[in-house]
């Protein structure tokens, strides 16, 4: 744990899309003009706003808004523009450097951008999803937990959301693990995605810690779920998907950053009420964006794992950046003043809904 103990938040990751067409190297962004629906009506104090998000299901509030038309009939004139990332960091990058103004991303990089940037950098402005992440294993090699000492157990990358919580949780059950290279009781296999699932066919890999739709592809070649990561966490939730906004974007295009926060919560309202049609929506923006839909097999049951909410479950988002610290992958952060939830509680207050809360991180 030394050798890592000095490692920023930088090194905090979020989980790559499931077969995607982008590069990280080229930016990781397929970028167009949403046609989902024609704008009309007033426009609002920008002419275009643009949106960053994973073509994955647990950016499925993203996926369906856009499909559906959702986000455009609140902005009115005001255009969309779309940006497809594969990871995290190429999204924070983004926001940076004003390509894109709000975002769906995980905990971690939403950590990592504001730490970096010494608080200056995003607000977190909602929640999207909680839930989509398990650990899957070779039934033939593991089959309890166990069995776990000795095996080789994939993330998707070093520090990443995933990695984090593998980490913490092979810590409590005493398991001794390098963080910086994966060595130990359980050895940690950093691969993408896209690759784990030929990593486990050519047996690589003896099981993964990893979001949907992998894990349910995985089961798909024979691997079994062994724990979900909803039974780790109280009540069964936790933040894996947020919304974020650059700062200088909420200051200057307030009404714009409401009018999606409105289409958002539309949109998880749309998805509980029409759950089949919004997940052949999402279906239907993955294979737009990634080149190939996904098997019912992988779908339904990665689909159903999802839970979509407002509410951006900040108390989970603490706690992720603890057991970052726990594991060696992060200096204490300081993350008052992370959340603004003013315009997603104005939001709520007007559909007749309760505020969210955002666990005494709201302070700057």
């Amino acid at each position: 744990m030394a050798a890592v103990a000095g490692l920023t938040a930088v090194t905090l990751l979020s989980a790559c899309s499931y077969g995607s067409k982008a590069d990280d190297k080229k930016s990781n962004a397929a970028d167009s003009t949403s046609g989902s629906a024609a704008a009309s009506g007033a426009k609002l104090s920008a002419d275009t706003v643009k949106i960053g998000y994973f073509a994955n299901l647990t950016h499925g509030t993203a996926l369906v808004g856009l499909q559906e038309g959702l986000f455009q009939k609140e902005l009115g004139a005001t255009q969309i523009k779309t940006q497809v990332f594969n990871a995290g960091p190429s999204e924070i990058e983004a926001l940076n450097a004003g390509s894109i103004d709000i975002g769906w991303i995980g905990p971690s990089p939403a950590i990592n951008g504001y730490t970096k940037s010494d608080g200056k950098s995003l607000k977190i402005i909602g929640g999207s999803a909680s839930g989509g992440v398990k650990l899957v294993v070779n039934p033939d090699k593991i089959s309890s937990l166990d069995d776990l000492k000795g095996k080789k157990i994939a993330t998707p990358q070093l520090g990443n959301t995933q990695d984090v919580a593998l980490l913490n949780y092979l810590a409590g059950k005493g398991y001794k693990i390098d963080a910086a290279t994966g060595a130990g009781d359980v050895s940690v296999v950093r691969t993408d995605n896209k690759v784990t699932p030929d990593a486990y066919r050519q047996g690589s890999i003896d099981g993964a810690w990893v979001p949907e739709p992998t894990a349910s592809k995985l089961v798909t070649l024979g691997a079994k779920v062994l724990l979900n990561e909803k039974d780790v966490w109280p009540d069964k939730k936790f933040v894996i998907t947020n919304i974020i906004v650059s700062q200088k974007f909420l200051t200057e295009h307030p009404d714009v950053v409401e009018a999606v926060l409105r289409g958002s919560v539309n949109t998880n309202a749309f998805i509980k009420a029409n759950p089949d049609k919004a997940k052949a929506d999402a279906n239907e923006a993955i294979k737009k964006e990634a080149g190939n839909a996904l098997e019912p097999a992988v779908l339904d049951p990665a689909w159903a794992d999802v839970d979509f909410l407002d509410d951006p479950l900040a108390g989970t988002l603490q706690a992720e950046a603890d057991h970052a610290v726990t594991a060696g992958l992060l200096k204490k952060p300081n993350l008052n003043g992370i959340y603004d939830l003013t315009l997603l509680n104005k939001v709520l207050a007007a559909e007749g809904q309760g505020p969210v809360a955002d666990a005494g991180l709201g302070g700057k």
